[in-house]
This record gives structure tokens, C-alpha cells and sequence, in this order.
């Protein structure tokens, strides 16, 4: 199988080109990417557990989907196919806001992304990819925020930037 290329962009997300995604990480190269936060009626927020095999932060807690957007998809459409993938299911996505982060891993590689929040809602057990994902909870906004403050170790670089920078776009109703 040919390995996945991710889409190089500037600043500005604008596109620059295409690169296999473990040159990308090994170069540490900003390229574009998405993180999908579900929730329930109850507004709790669906994470995952990366699974043992993951080439960076595997068993680590996240949220409930990440990925890389495909040449000429949108990044709704990522969301929903990687969601699909991941955790057996689709729902309805709206973006909130993006932000550019990086994160040097002890494997040598480093996430180097430009990160488009996307939300939506779904109330029934996911069907999840064990080649993806170990495991899976729903947990209050609260409860995540407490849990990585008193944990931060058990929890994607990522996912702790989002809740430290970005809280207030995941922080909403219906």
C-alpha cells in the first residue's frame, strides 16, 4: 500500500505541496490535519485511546478523532471518512477554529500541523478499529480538563494544547 502523503501548507494554510507522511513528521514540515470532538446529549466529550501499535503516542488518551486531510478533500470530509475509520461511525461535523502546533515526539519525530477543530454529536456506542484505537469513554468537559492537569502524561500533546488553548471552542451546546 502506498503510504499516505499529507499536504504541506505556509502560515496561512495555504497548500505547498505533497509529502509522504512519515518524511513530513521526520522532517517536521507544517502540514494540514484535524482533530474531531464528539459529544453526547449530555455534553460529554467522546476520547479514545490510541491503540499499542500507533507510530507516535500510542495508548495515549485524545480526542476522538485526528487525522490528515487528502488532496482535494475538504476538511469536513476528512473528518467524517477518518471518523468512519476510526470509531464505526459518521455524524454531522462544523468546524470552529484552527490553530498551528508543534510537537517533538522521543521517536525522533514531530508533529508540525496546521489543526482544524471540528465538532459534532452522536449518542450511541462507537464500533471502534482496534488497529486504531484500544479504547474508548465518555468523560465530562470538566473531568478532561481536572484529568490533565493531575495526569498530563496519559494524554496526546495535541489534545492537552487544544484544551489549554482552544477550550472555548469545544466548550459549547447544541
Amino acid at each position: 500500500m502506498k503510504e499516505e502523503q499529507v499536504i504541506l501548507v505556509n502560515e496561512n494554510d495555504e497548500p505547498i505541496g505533497l509529502m509522504p507522511k512519515m518524511e513530513a513528521h521526520k522532517k517536521a514540515l507544517l502540514h494540514r490535519a484535524f482533530s474531531v470532538f464528539i459529544f453526547n446529549d449530555k455534553n460529554e466529550l467522546m476520547i479514545q485511546q490510541r491503540a499499542a501499535h500507533k507510530y507516535h503516542s500510542p495508548l495515549l488518551w485524545t480526542n476522538t478523532c485526528c487525522s490528515h486531510q487528502r488532496e482535494g478533500e475538504s476538511n469536513i470530509a476528512a473528518g467524517k471518512r477518518r471518523l468512519q475509520e476510526e470509531m464505526g461511525f459518521v455524524a454531522e461535523l462544523k468546524e470552529t477554529t484552527s490553530f498551528i502546533y508543534k510537537a517533538p515526539f522521543d521517536n525522533g519525530l514531530t508533529e508540525h500541523e496546521f489543526d482544524h477543530i471540528m465538532i459534532g454529536y452522536f449518542n450511541d456506542e462507537p464500533n471502534i478499529n482496534p488497529d486504531e484505537v484500544a479504547d474508548w469513554k465518555w468523560m465530562s468537559l470538566e473531568a478532561v480538563k481536572e484529568d490533565i492537569a493531575q495526569q498530563p502524561g496519559i494524554y496526546t500533546e495535541w489534545f492537552k494544547i487544544i484544551f489549554d488553548k482552544f477550550y472555548q471552542h469545544i466548550n459549547v451546546t447544541k
